[in-house]
Protein backbone atom coordinates (compact mmCIF):
# COMPACT_ATOMS: atom_id res chain seq x y z
CA UNK A 1 0.00 0.00 0.00
CA UNK A 2 2.79 2.38 0.92
CA UNK A 3 4.60 1.58 -2.31
CA UNK A 4 1.43 2.27 -4.33
CA UNK A 5 0.93 5.62 -2.65
CA UNK A 6 4.59 6.45 -3.15
CA UNK A 7 4.32 5.57 -6.84
CA UNK A 8 1.23 7.76 -7.27
CA UNK A 9 2.97 10.63 -5.45
CA UNK A 10 5.98 10.34 -7.71
CA UNK A 11 3.74 10.36 -10.81
CA UNK A 12 1.85 13.45 -9.60
CA UNK A 13 5.10 15.29 -8.89
CA UNK A 14 6.54 14.22 -12.22
CA UNK A 15 3.40 15.35 -14.11
CA UNK A 16 3.38 18.67 -12.27
CA UNK A 17 7.01 19.29 -13.01
CA UNK A 18 6.55 18.30 -16.63
CA UNK A 19 3.52 20.56 -17.03
CA UNK A 20 5.07 23.54 -15.29
CA UNK A 21 7.43 24.57 -18.12
CA UNK A 22 4.46 24.50 -20.54
CA UNK A 23 2.45 26.84 -18.31
CA UNK A 24 5.40 29.16 -17.86
CA UNK A 25 6.01 29.17 -21.59
CA UNK A 26 2.44 30.17 -22.35
CA UNK A 27 2.56 32.97 -19.78
CA UNK A 28 5.86 34.11 -21.16
CA UNK A 29 4.46 34.15 -24.66
CA UNK A 30 1.54 36.29 -23.53
CA UNK A 31 3.85 38.77 -21.82
CA UNK A 32 5.92 39.12 -24.99
CA UNK A 33 2.75 39.46 -27.08
CA UNK A 34 1.54 36.95 -29.63
CA UNK A 35 2.37 37.30 -33.29
CA UNK A 36 0.17 39.45 -35.51
CA UNK A 37 -1.80 36.59 -37.07
CA UNK A 38 -2.71 35.22 -33.64
CA UNK A 39 -3.87 38.62 -32.43
CA UNK A 40 -5.85 39.25 -35.60
CA UNK A 41 -7.43 35.80 -35.46
CA UNK A 42 -8.55 36.52 -31.90
CA UNK A 43 -9.94 39.86 -33.03
CA UNK A 44 -11.83 38.25 -35.92
CA UNK A 45 -13.33 35.55 -33.69
CA UNK A 46 -14.48 38.22 -31.22
CA UNK A 47 -15.95 40.23 -34.08
CA UNK A 48 -17.85 37.28 -35.53
CA UNK A 49 -19.17 36.38 -32.06
CA UNK A 50 -20.47 39.96 -31.61
CA UNK A 51 -18.19 40.50 -28.63
CA UNK A 52 -16.60 43.74 -29.82
CA UNK A 53 -17.77 47.25 -29.15
CA UNK A 54 -18.83 49.15 -32.31
CA UNK A 55 -15.83 49.75 -34.56
CA UNK A 56 -15.17 51.84 -37.67
CA UNK A 57 -12.07 50.23 -39.18
CA UNK A 58 -10.19 47.00 -38.71
CA UNK A 59 -7.06 47.16 -36.51
CA UNK A 60 -4.21 48.71 -38.54
CA UNK A 61 -1.98 45.69 -38.00
CA UNK A 62 -4.64 43.33 -39.39
CA UNK A 63 -4.83 44.66 -42.94
CA UNK A 64 -2.75 41.90 -44.47
CA UNK A 65 -4.42 39.25 -42.32
CA UNK A 66 -7.94 40.28 -43.41
CA UNK A 67 -6.81 40.45 -47.03
CA UNK A 68 -5.45 36.90 -46.88
CA UNK A 69 -8.59 35.68 -45.13
CA UNK A 70 -10.99 37.28 -47.61
CA UNK A 71 -9.07 36.23 -50.72
CA UNK A 72 -7.97 32.80 -49.54
CA UNK A 73 -9.62 29.44 -48.96
CA UNK A 74 -10.65 30.09 -45.35
CA UNK A 75 -13.35 32.64 -46.13
CA UNK A 76 -14.87 30.39 -48.79
CA UNK A 77 -14.72 27.43 -46.45
CA UNK A 78 -16.48 29.40 -43.72
CA UNK A 79 -19.19 30.48 -46.17
CA UNK A 80 -19.74 26.89 -47.22
CA UNK A 81 -19.95 25.74 -43.61
CA UNK A 82 -22.67 28.26 -42.75
CA UNK A 83 -24.71 27.74 -45.90
CA UNK A 84 -24.52 23.95 -45.64
CA UNK A 85 -25.96 24.20 -42.13
CA UNK A 86 -28.69 26.47 -43.46
CA UNK A 87 -29.58 23.91 -46.13
CA UNK A 88 -29.69 21.12 -43.54
CA UNK A 89 -31.99 23.19 -41.34
CA UNK A 90 -34.27 24.09 -44.26
CA UNK A 91 -34.60 20.45 -45.30
CA UNK A 92 -35.65 19.52 -41.76
CA UNK A 93 -38.73 21.76 -41.89
CA UNK A 94 -42.26 20.99 -43.00
CA UNK A 95 -43.51 24.04 -44.84
CA UNK A 96 -47.05 25.21 -44.20
CA UNK A 97 -48.10 25.05 -47.83
CA UNK A 98 -49.81 28.44 -47.70
CA UNK A 99 -47.13 30.16 -49.77
CA UNK A 100 -46.00 32.22 -46.79
CA UNK A 101 -42.93 30.25 -45.66
CA UNK A 102 -40.22 32.89 -46.01
CA UNK A 103 -36.44 33.13 -45.85
CA UNK A 104 -34.91 36.59 -45.50
CA UNK A 105 -31.63 37.42 -47.23
CA UNK A 106 -29.45 40.46 -46.71
CA UNK A 107 -27.80 41.66 -49.93
CA UNK A 108 -24.31 43.15 -49.50
CA UNK A 109 -21.73 40.57 -48.39
CA UNK A 110 -24.55 38.03 -48.18
CA UNK A 111 -25.74 37.40 -51.71
CA UNK A 112 -23.60 39.98 -53.52
CA UNK A 113 -19.90 40.50 -52.84
CA UNK A 114 -18.33 43.96 -52.68
CA UNK A 115 -14.86 42.46 -52.35
CA UNK A 116 -13.64 44.12 -55.60
CA UNK A 117 -14.46 47.48 -54.00
CA UNK A 118 -12.91 46.73 -50.62
CA UNK A 119 -9.77 45.37 -52.29
CA UNK A 120 -9.15 48.95 -53.43
CA UNK A 121 -9.83 50.33 -49.95
CA UNK A 122 -7.66 48.25 -47.67
CA UNK A 123 -10.13 45.47 -46.87
CA UNK A 124 -11.58 47.60 -44.09
CA UNK A 125 -8.52 49.67 -43.17
CA UNK A 126 -10.06 52.84 -44.59
CA UNK A 127 -12.99 54.70 -43.09
CA UNK A 128 -16.19 54.04 -45.01
CA UNK A 129 -16.78 56.61 -47.75
CA UNK A 130 -20.47 56.63 -48.71
CA UNK A 131 -19.95 58.56 -51.96
CA UNK A 132 -17.23 56.19 -53.12
CA UNK A 133 -19.27 53.11 -52.24
CA UNK A 134 -22.39 54.51 -53.91
CA UNK A 135 -20.39 55.02 -57.11
CA UNK A 136 -19.37 51.35 -56.94
CA UNK A 137 -23.00 50.31 -56.31
CA UNK A 138 -24.14 52.23 -59.38
CA UNK A 139 -21.88 50.09 -61.58
CA UNK A 140 -24.06 47.09 -60.80
CA UNK A 141 -21.26 44.57 -61.21
CA UNK A 142 -20.94 43.03 -57.73
CA UNK A 143 -20.37 39.28 -58.20
CA UNK A 144 -22.46 36.65 -56.42
CA UNK A 145 -21.37 34.95 -53.23
CA UNK A 146 -21.55 31.49 -54.74
CA UNK A 147 -22.33 29.41 -51.61
CA UNK A 148 -25.24 31.74 -50.86
CA UNK A 149 -26.46 31.55 -54.46
CA UNK A 150 -26.54 27.76 -54.11
CA UNK A 151 -28.44 28.10 -50.84
CA UNK A 152 -30.86 30.54 -52.48
CA UNK A 153 -31.63 28.17 -55.35
CA UNK A 154 -32.06 25.22 -53.00
CA UNK A 155 -34.50 27.16 -50.83
CA UNK A 156 -36.57 28.08 -53.88
CA UNK A 157 -36.61 24.43 -54.89
CA UNK A 158 -37.85 23.49 -51.41
CA UNK A 159 -40.71 25.97 -51.68
CA UNK A 160 -39.46 28.94 -49.61
CA UNK A 161 -40.26 32.51 -50.58
CA UNK A 162 -37.03 34.51 -50.84
CA UNK A 163 -37.30 38.00 -49.41
CA UNK A 164 -34.34 40.29 -50.00
CA UNK A 165 -33.97 42.91 -47.27
CA UNK A 166 -31.18 45.42 -47.77
CA UNK A 167 -30.04 48.66 -46.20
CA UNK A 168 -29.50 50.14 -49.65
CA UNK A 169 -31.55 53.21 -50.52
CA UNK A 170 -34.58 52.69 -52.74
CA UNK A 171 -32.92 55.03 -55.24
CA UNK A 172 -30.70 52.06 -56.13
CA UNK A 173 -33.58 49.67 -56.78
CA UNK A 174 -33.17 49.42 -60.56
CA UNK A 175 -29.41 48.93 -60.53
CA UNK A 176 -29.72 46.45 -57.65
CA UNK A 177 -32.27 44.41 -59.61
CA UNK A 178 -29.97 44.45 -62.66
CA UNK A 179 -27.02 43.39 -60.52
CA UNK A 180 -28.99 40.57 -58.91
CA UNK A 181 -30.04 39.24 -62.31
CA UNK A 182 -26.48 39.51 -63.59
CA UNK A 183 -25.27 37.55 -60.56
CA UNK A 184 -27.79 34.76 -61.18
CA UNK A 185 -30.57 35.56 -58.70
CA UNK A 186 -34.18 35.41 -59.84
CA UNK A 187 -37.72 34.66 -58.69
CA UNK A 188 -37.52 36.44 -55.33
CA UNK A 189 -40.78 37.25 -53.59
CA UNK A 190 -39.87 40.87 -52.88
CA UNK A 191 -36.90 43.23 -52.67
CA UNK A 192 -37.09 45.62 -49.71
CA UNK A 193 -34.91 48.76 -49.70
CA UNK A 194 -34.85 51.83 -47.45
CA UNK A 195 -37.39 54.50 -48.22
CA UNK A 196 -36.48 58.17 -47.64
CA UNK A 197 -38.46 58.05 -44.38
CA UNK A 198 -36.25 55.20 -43.15
CA UNK A 199 -32.91 56.81 -44.01
CA UNK A 200 -32.05 57.83 -40.46
CA UNK A 201 -33.04 54.62 -38.72
CA UNK A 202 -30.30 52.34 -37.39
CA UNK A 203 -29.90 49.13 -39.36
CA UNK A 204 -30.97 46.87 -36.49
CA UNK A 205 -34.24 48.76 -35.97
CA UNK A 206 -34.91 49.24 -39.69
CA UNK A 207 -34.61 45.53 -40.41
CA UNK A 208 -36.63 44.55 -37.36
CA UNK A 209 -39.41 46.89 -38.45
CA UNK A 210 -39.41 45.39 -41.93
CA UNK A 211 -39.52 41.84 -40.56
CA UNK A 212 -42.45 42.82 -38.34
CA UNK A 213 -44.23 44.10 -41.43
CA UNK A 214 -43.68 40.75 -43.13
CA UNK A 215 -45.05 38.88 -40.13
CA UNK A 216 -48.05 41.20 -40.01
CA UNK A 217 -48.65 40.33 -43.68
CA UNK A 218 -48.82 36.65 -42.78
CA UNK A 219 -45.31 35.49 -43.63
CA UNK A 220 -43.61 32.86 -41.46
CA UNK A 221 -39.95 33.90 -41.31
CA UNK A 222 -38.37 30.49 -40.89
CA UNK A 223 -34.84 31.56 -41.77
CA UNK A 224 -32.68 34.65 -42.06
CA UNK A 225 -29.11 35.01 -43.28
CA UNK A 226 -26.79 38.02 -43.22
CA UNK A 227 -23.22 39.11 -42.66
CA UNK A 228 -24.03 41.60 -39.88
CA UNK A 229 -25.61 40.97 -36.51
CA UNK A 230 -27.86 43.95 -37.29
CA UNK A 231 -29.34 41.80 -40.09
CA UNK A 232 -30.45 39.20 -37.57
CA UNK A 233 -31.04 40.56 -34.07
CA UNK A 234 -33.49 42.76 -32.14
CA UNK A 235 -37.20 41.93 -32.60
CA UNK A 236 -39.39 39.95 -35.02
CA UNK A 237 -36.51 37.55 -35.49
CA UNK A 238 -36.55 34.48 -37.71
CA UNK A 239 -37.04 31.01 -36.26
CA UNK A 240 -33.38 30.41 -37.12
CA UNK A 241 -30.71 32.91 -38.14
CA UNK A 242 -27.37 32.30 -39.85
CA UNK A 243 -24.41 34.69 -39.59
CA UNK A 244 -21.98 34.82 -42.51
CA UNK A 245 -18.40 35.98 -41.91
CA UNK A 246 -17.39 39.56 -42.67
CA UNK A 247 -14.38 41.05 -40.87
CA UNK A 248 -14.18 44.08 -43.20
CA UNK A 249 -16.83 46.35 -41.70
CA UNK A 250 -19.42 46.69 -38.95
CA UNK A 251 -22.99 48.02 -39.17
CA UNK A 252 -25.05 48.57 -36.03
Amino acid sequence: MFRSLLSISILVVAFTEAARPMILQINGSDSKDSNVDERCTSWRVAEEANNLLPWRTIPPECGDYVKRYMTGKEYLRDLRTVTSQAVAYAKSLNLSGDGKSAWVFDVDETILSNLPYYALHGYGLELFDAASFDAWTELGVAPPIVPTLRLYNELLRLGFKAILLTGRSDTYRNITVQNLHLAGYKNWEMLLLRTPEESGIRATRYKSNRRKGLIDDGYHILGNIGDQWSDLLDSSMANRSFKLPNPMYFIS
